[in-house]
């Protein structure tokens, strides 16, 4: 009903072009045929396969007008003010010609009285005609909304089979729900109708083939990217602070324990050497907490041209919150918004529309930015309150060390009790997680040439063959943590 009210109001404007992106035609279609029921107005409709038609009434155009000329010609002469819905007009809006002719029937509204409405899946409304046009949004479906498609769709499954029950938990009803937000009624059918269908159930499993498939009906042509693999945090060696500040704060972000004065958590900086987590750890806050991981590469975010750079990032943004509840990645965030070299601005445009973001969203999307340079980073992004909390993930001690070993050697499945971990543990000071991986890969190389099976020895050797980034570049390394240790929170 409201979407209703608004366009009866921006129909007795004197607004004279109405711009709505959608995939929904039918709906926009069915919408106007109800909002020009009290309206002494004809309403066409034109498409470039069938021309012109008059859908109030039936009464048909003298011509069919399957030419957008024509057409536009057709809507300046007409003498009688009227209605036109012109779907999938986005290609012709490049000819000079159509912009001119639009902008003649917007400078004539008054005495026309026309209003021209331009429906597509994407419209760039021509400078030339932009202060004529407002634009008009369907809206989608609220929570209450979807509760009653979901449950539609699990009684129609009852009816074709035999009156059983689709099974779940409300805990799992309520994550389905809150997973189909942000998407369009006929497509939060068709995803609800996919989580049920199979084994008429709605389970755990379901859960993030449905957000897979909102992100790919929602993202297909932004710039970020959704990442499959996201690891537990059994999968990560250390980091019990980081693991346990999580765990503290998951029932707020989940909607599952509410307390007055507990805000829900926005999101974590992780600051580091590389090579020892950061990337795992964004990873395993999205896989521990059952959410998508959302990616957002700076690389594919930047643009030469003025203000596109800005612009994708506001989309990625709001593709981000329509798929709240998830974690939103920016791997490596100095290198967007660093300080350094000459963009003309365009980084400090980006942090503005970032913090920007970060101050006024209320969606719950939680933020995990990664960085390993953190002089380059602009202070404004650092200050308390724009994140939660700056974590440093350290190079791992002597435990971790021997838990990482442990973990790359199960992953490739080989037996970690025949080799001696504690003394590898101590071979291996200095190293990074990726270091220790890359050891055990080289090690089996070499033991796979040699013909002997994986021993401490092939591993030692590995080991001593290997220069880490602590030794390579120790003065950035000992300065990167000199500064973390009075300003960050340890991970581990």
């Amino acid at each position: 009903m409201r979407d209703l009210h608004d366009l009866e109001l921006l129909l007795g404007s004197t607004i004279p072009i109405i711009a709505i992106e959608t995939h929904e035609e039918s709906r926009v279609v069915e919408l106007f045929r109800r909002a020009v029921v009290r309206s002494p107005k004809p309403f066409y409709h034109w498409t470039v396969t069938d021309g012109l038609r008059r859908l109030d009434r039936g009464v048909e155009p003298p011509a069919a007008l399957r030419e957008p000329t024509d057409l536009l010609l057709e809507i300046k002469n007409a003498g009688e003010p009227a209605i036109y819905l012109l779907s999938d007009f986005h290609p012709y809006l490049g000819d000079p010609v159509h912009v001119r002719l639009l902008r003649d029937i917007a400078q004539q509204r008054l005495l026309l009285g026309h209003t021209v409405v331009l429906v597509s899946h994407a419209l760039d409304i021509p400078p030339e005609i932009s202060r004529s046009c407002a634009r008009f949004a369907l809206s989608v479906p609220d929570r209450d909304q979807l509760k009653s498609i979901v449950l539609e769709e699990a009684r129609t499954w009852s009816r074709r089979n035999s009156g059983r029950n689709v099974r779940t938990r409300k805990q799992l009803l309520d994550r389905l729900i809150d997973n189909l937000r942000g998407l369009p009624e006929h497509d939060a059918k068709h995803l609800a109708r996919g989580a049920i269908e199979d084994d008429g159930a709605i389970t755990e499993e379901d859960l993030p083939a449905v957000m897979q498939a909102k992100f790919e009906l929602l993202a297909r042509e932004g710039v970020l990217s959704y990442e499959y693999d996201t690891a537990r945090f059994a999968e990560v060696a250390g980091l019990e602070r980081l693991k346990q500040w999580l765990r503290l704060r998951e029932p707020i972000f989940a909607g599952t324990l509410s307390k007055p004065g507990l805000d829900i958590p926005k999101g974590i900086l992780l600051l580091g050497v590389q090579g020892c987590g950061k990337s795992l750890a964004a990873k395993a806050v999205a896989g521990s907490w059952g959410l998508p991981l959302l990616r957002l590469d700076f690389g594919t975010l930047y643009n030469k041209y003025h203000g596109e750079t800005e612009r994708n990032l506001r989309k990625a943004l709001s593709q981000a919150e329509t798929m709240a509840p998830c974690v939103l990645w920016i791997d490596e965030i100095e290198k967007g918004l660093g300080t350094e070299g000459g963009d003309s601005g365009t980084s400090r445009r980006v942090l503005g529309s970032l913090l920007t973001w970060m101050a006024e969203n209320d969606a719950r999307t939680f933020l995990v930015a990664t960085a390993n340079d953190i002089e380059s980073l602009p202070a404004e992004l650092l200050r308390k309150g724009r994140m939660d909390e700056i974590f440093f993930v350290d190079l791992p001690d002597a435990e971790t060390r021997r838990s990482i070993l442990e973990i790359h050697m199960g992953k490739r499945e080989l037996d970690a009790e025949k080799v001696d971990t504690q003394a590898l543990a101590a071979a291996c000071e200095g190293f990074s997680g990726a270091e220790i991986e890359q050891a055990v890969v080289s090690a089996l190389y070499s033991s796979h040439a040699s013909g002997r099976p994986l021993d401490t020895g092939a591993l030692l050797e590995a080991m001593r063959a290997t220069r880490p980034l602590s030794v390579v570049m120790s003065e950035r390394v000992e300065g990167l943590r000199a500064w973390a240790a009075e300003r960050t929170v340890a991970a581990n």
